[in-house]
């Protein structure tokens, strides 16, 4: 077995010494780890539960939680899968049941979402715990998970551990008052986007121009501070367990915004009459027009590749390359005040939000006018974690396709032909 990185000299394994440092010199029970955008939370906190646990210890259960099951996968199962084959290290994986293994030392990552709570209560054994993006569940979730990382440790100098990790998005949080006065077994540690050396330039840039934006963005995303984002542009949307077959619909398509240093993001609509339910389906960074595609085949079925699918009309030939793949694919409407015109579109809906759809939920919560210097409010979004919102508008601000079962009620309203 490849060995395992003991200190940080090791020139294939890169860490962010203070965050890796903090997780493992604090002989802590409960660690929280708050921050700002990119600080590199999650992947110190998975390079720790690899070399120090699961690949030094014997006999352990690490329990892996969000909210929801899709955002897990996204995140930290694949993540860790990622890091044990970027390190070359042994592991077992069963897809079936979401669990890693090492049967050598009889270690295993299992997996579980946080939408039902009683599926964490039927997990025994459990001696550590990593809660990802813990301001989306509530306090009695936390308090339950607290319960569950109590199975006996084989070194009796080891402490069981249960570690949130988290951005201060949401200032009414449970979270808010531990990481200001944490609890006598809590500990907290706090980083930005300038203790991670490994960060993409561009993706720094753009950090960085948000002080000249929004100054709760900046606290929010850049120093990693509590703070309430005001002048929220929708306040005309829920959150809902389920989305209706689209037969049920006057009109389903989807919004496609591009991204490859910032996520691609794809998103599916359904309206109905002056509502509108809706679903993420993509979210992700680093990819191709390629892979874009090859991922939309698979989201969107066969049956449903002629529903219209609106895009970032500033890119017509990935829009040409989707086309000839096959999807109903037409560039959105933009222009001099297009963005206010498609956000005012948007607004005449209720908007229903899948409950998984995560950084739907996120973006909606921190969507925001932006302020001028002397606090005045501008008719201009925050240009920031806004991809699925900018997909959201290029279908519901755009205008139906002629031919469509669709008809014009007033200034984009719809109503079934």
């Amino acid at each position: 077995m490849p060995s395992i990185p003991n200190d940080f000299n090791n020139v294939d394994v890169r860490v962010i010494k203070s965050t890796y440092s903090f997780l493992k010199d604090t002989k802590i029970r409960k660690k929280l780890l708050v921050g700002g955008a990119g600080s590199g939370k999650s992947w110190a906190i998975a390079q720790y539960l690899l070399f120090e646990k699961f690949y030094k210890e014997d006999n352990i259960r690490i329990l892996v939680c969000r909210k929801t099951l899709p955002s897990l996968r996204k995140s930290c199962y694949r993540l860790l899968q990622d890091m044990m084959r970027q390190y070359k290290l042994p592991f077992n994986l069963n897809k079936t049941e979401m669990i890693i293994s090492h049967k050598e030392k009889n270690n295993s990552f299992w997996f579980s979402s946080l939408d039902d709570i009683e599926k964490i209560k039927s997990i025994e054994g459990i001696n550590y715990i990593w809660v990802e993006e813990a301001t989306e569940i509530m306090l009695n979730e936390f308090m339950q998970l607290c319960l569950r990382a109590r199975a006996l440790n084989c070194n009796p100098d080891v402490i069981n551990e249960i570690i949130t990790s988290f951005n201060p998005i949401d200032p009414r949080s449970f979270l808010r008052p531990l990481t200001v006065k944490p609890d006598d077994d809590m500990a907290v540690h706090h980083s930005t986007f300038r203790d991670n050396p490994f960060l993409d330039p561009e993706y720094v840039r753009e950090l960085e121009t948000l002080i000249k934006h929004d100054l709760s963005y900046h606290k929010i995303y850049n120093l990693g501070e509590w703070a309430t984002s005001g002048n929220l542009i929708y306040n005309n949307w829920d959150v809902v367990k389920r989305m209706p077959p689209d037969s049920w619909f006057d009109r389903v398509g989807y919004g496609l915004d591009f991204g490859y240093n910032c996520p691609a993001a794809l998103i599916k609509m359904g309206v109905k009459e002056d509502q509108v339910w809706e679903q993420e389906l993509m979210y992700e960074k680093k990819l191709t027009n390629t892979d874009i595609i090859a991922q939309m085949k698979v989201l969107i079925p066969p049956h449903c590749t002629n529903h219209e699918i609106r895009a970032d009309s500033a890119e017509p030939d990935r829009i040409e390359e989707i086309y000839q793949a096959g999807f109903n694919v037409h560039p959105c409407e933009k222009g001099k005040g297009s963005i206010k015109l498609g956000i005012d579109r948007v607004k005449r809906f209720k908007i229903h939000v899948m409950h998984d759809s995560t950084n739907l939920i996120e973006e909606k919560q921190g969507y925001k006018w932006k302020e001028d210097k002397y606090g005045e409010v501008l008719d201009e979004p925050v240009g920031y974690n806004d991809h699925l919102m900018d997909a959201e508008r290029y279908f519901l601000g755009t205008k139906p396709l002629e031919g469509s079962n669709i008809i014009v009620l007033g200034e984009y309203g719809v109503g079934v032909a």
